[in-house]
């Protein structure tokens, strides 16, 4: 921590304290809320919202635990509502966001969906992450390897997946290299904490 208590700024990008863990971590292992006109405490996907910053770890254990133990109106300092479904309503807007990352990747051209297209992408090493469906085929899924040195993500749904390509389903996708991708692999690290378990099950939704 800085002087006065504040977060430092380390080369990861600046940390901020989780109100349920108390632990440190950088700000794209978290995620802010704020408080919104009316009380209630509003999830900040994409940091931008206006008003004091709520900071909890991208984690469903942290997250329940915050709604729980009435976390937030403590560090809000006054009476908050939390939305009914608080959890589920997070892990939807990741969910959203996630999907129009990867949708603006795909319309520059660095996107590809469809068993074949990723196979290709892999073999001549224009893939930087291969993103599966986890309610897809297992024994297609094992036919594709991560790239070296790259990202696998594996928690989206086949048609979470589908609607970033304008499909009703797809299995199989695959990121080039860019900004784009980055953002894609940081958000989806914050989504894996909503939604794979510690054995590495990943749940389903509503579960």
């Amino acid at each position: 921590m800085g002087r006065g208590g504040q977060p430092k700024d380390r080369q990861d990008g600046p940390e901020r304290k989780c109100i349920a863990t108390g632990e440190v971590h950088p700000r794209h292992g978290l995620i802010r809320f704020v408080v919104a006109p009316d009380g209630q405490i509003a999830p900040d996907i994409a940091g931008k919202l206006p008003g004091r910053g709520i900071w909890v770890s991208s984690d469903r254990a942290a997250l329940e635990k915050a709604v729980k133990k009435g976390l937030f109106a403590r560090a809000a300092r006054q009476a908050v509502v939390v939305p009914d479904d608080f959890v589920s309503l997070v892990e939807g807007q990741l969910v959203a966001r996630i999907v129009n990352l990867i949708s603006l990747a795909r319309k520059g051209g660095g996107a590809v969906t469809g068993y074949e297209k990723v196979k290709d992408w892999l073999s001549r090493e224009e893939a930087t992450v291969l993103i599966q469906a986890s309610d897809g085929s297992e024994r297609g899924k094992s036919k594709l390897s991560t790239p070296q040195g790259g990202t696998f993500i594996g928690w989206l749904t086949a048609e979470e997946l589908g609607r970033a390509f304008g499909r009703q389903t797809t299995v199989h996708a695959a990121l080039g290299a860019g900004g784009l991708s980055q953002r894609v692999v940081d958000e989806a690290a914050r989504l894996k904490g909503l939604r794979v378990s510690n054995g590495g099950q990943t749940r389903r939704k509503g579960s």
